[in-house]
């Protein structure tokens, strides 16, 4: 069969590629080089029998807030989001807990003399959610819908963490902010990691953080029957190693990262522009476990059990210490840990009566040691005889991870290091947008605007450009 489009890398973004060619009537096929489509968003037995993992990403504030995804049928193709009671719980030291609510008042409530402050700093861009997160998920070259909206958001997102946090006199709304702006996996003293933390407290509040019902891989499961729906063709067990592996088409989208895309032969790039793709840095690794469990984690403080999601990393000084470890090139030995619980509020995770739960910690790129230990006192320290509910654990170093998904280039889930020269810089100019010096060849990895995460933007907007530039039919 003759294709206009073939996708390489059947994750979010190669399948939310795909989707757009595709019903744009572009015959499109999608090549993956796993035995299943997903690629970071697949759901696993890793530990025992009937016990379903996230072995990647699992909780999806832009996946249900995504101004793509939202646009897709996918609930007529299986697609359920799960909402727990609570998006986000930070237990502290002293015993009390910091819970992030879906409702922004509520929020605010809890926090004491913060909340005015809380409400000021988030409420603008939750009222405005839709043209926000068109803003923070949109191509480098188009022009926001709300210019004085998003200056205000940069006016202080572009600031460092503590830099915000020295807003909040409180320690439980420094160590939300911080535990969101953790998630950018760079020392928080960086500037634009505050923007991390701020765009998850919105999404929040907004949209909540949901996850699909039955695990992470429902989601890429549902795109890829929508995709087949519209008559698109899907090759799995399909490694391409060089451009010449590819069948022949109008137009090639890779869903690889900068240095994968360098390292590949015979691409037909200039040698100037591989160099460009090659200098591009990756960010520090995760080291993630997963457990069976025969009883829910033993919080101390039971409302934590509210929550999908647990942040377990103190008070923002200890967080921010946590982060600044991977890149000086060691470990913290309190790791900030993300956690999450799914089988509280989805039972199909687990077998009757049993749960699943997974963490995982910010370690140097490449790192090759074993965090479990530290990761598991950290979570005993607020969840005192967490280990005795332990059936059995899976331990994921970077390489592992790197080898389940090439795309996690030693253990980054983000597809490169968050600095403003790879966000808004040279760095990032160097290499524009998703087009390349090849009329035919685009871009459309978590390298690419608008980065990690799962929303599928970086797929849509390589899309959108092959179909304006290549095919004649933006």
């Amino acid at each position: 069969m003759t294709y206009d489009a073939v996708v390489v890398g059947a994750g979010p973004n190669g399948l939310a590629a795909a989707v757009e060619l595709q019903r744009n009537g572009c015959a499109t096929l999608l090549i993956e080089a796993a035995d299943t489509v997903g690629g970071a968003a697949r759901t696993e037995e890793v530990t025992l029998p009937g016990f379903l993992h996230d072995v990647g990403s699992a909780i999806h504030p832009l996946g249900v807030g995504s101004p793509f995804f939202s646009s897709l049928p996918l609930e007529s193709f299986g697609l359920e989001w799960v909402h727990p009671e609570t998006p986000l719980a930070h237990p502290l030291p002293d015993g009390t807990t910091a819970i992030l609510e879906r409702d922004l008042h509520q929020t605010s409530s809890l926090l004491g003399d913060d909340g005015r402050t809380w409400t000021r700093m988030f409420g603008p861009f939750v009222d405005r959610w839709p043209a926000f997160a068109e803003h923070v998920l949109r191509s480098p070259l188009s022009m926001p819908r709300a210019p004085i909206l998003m200056a205000r958001f940069a006016s202080f997102a572009l600031r460092s963490t503590p830099g915000i946090a020295r807003a909040f006199r409180g320690e439980a709304a420094r160590a939300l902010l911080a535990g969101n702006a953790a998630h950018a996996g760079t020392p928080l003293t960086h500037a634009l990691t505050g923007a991390v933390g701020a765009t998850l407290i919105v999404a929040a509040h907004a949209v909540g953080w949901p996850f699909p019902r039955g695990g992470a891989g429902a989601l890429t499961g549902a795109l890829a029957r929508y995709f087949r729906s519209l008559g698109g063709t899907i090759e799995t067990g399909h490694e391409i190693r060089s451009l010449e592996d590819v069948p022949r088409a109008r137009v090639t989208l890779l869903a690889l990262t900068h240095g994968q895309v360098a390292a590949l032969n015979d691409s037909g790039l200039p040698d100037r522009f591989r160099a460009r793709l090659a200098r591009w840095r990756y960010g520090p690794g995760a080291f993630k476990v997963d457990w069976a469990l025969d009883a829910p984690i033993p919080w101390r403080d039971p409302t934590v059990a509210r929550a999908a999601t647990v942040h377990i990393g103190g008070t923002l000084s200890e967080i921010m210490a946590s982060e600044a470890a991977p890149l000086a090139g060691h470990v913290s030995e309190r790791p900030f840990v993300l956690l999450s619980q799914p089988s509280l509020f989805d039972p199909a995770r687990a077998p009757e009566g049993k749960h699943t739960a997974w963490a995982y910690c910010h370690v140097p790129n490449g790192w090759t040691g074993d965090a479990t230990k530290l990761i598991e006192s950290q979570i005993e320290r607020f969840a005192p005889g967490f280990r005795d509910r332990v059936l059995a654990r899976a331990s994921w170093d970077t390489e592992r991870l790197e080898q389940w998904n090439g795309n996690l280039v030693g253990g980054d889930v983000n597809g490169g290091v968050l600095t403003l020269g790879q966000t808004i810089g040279t760095a990032r100019w160097g290499v524009p947008g998703y087009r390349t010096p090849r009329p035919d060849l685009y871009l459309c990895s978590a390298s690419t605007p608008p980065g990690g995460g799962v929303h599928g933007m970086a797929g849509y907007h390589a899309a959108r450009a092959a179909l304006k530039h290549s095919l004649g039919l933006g």
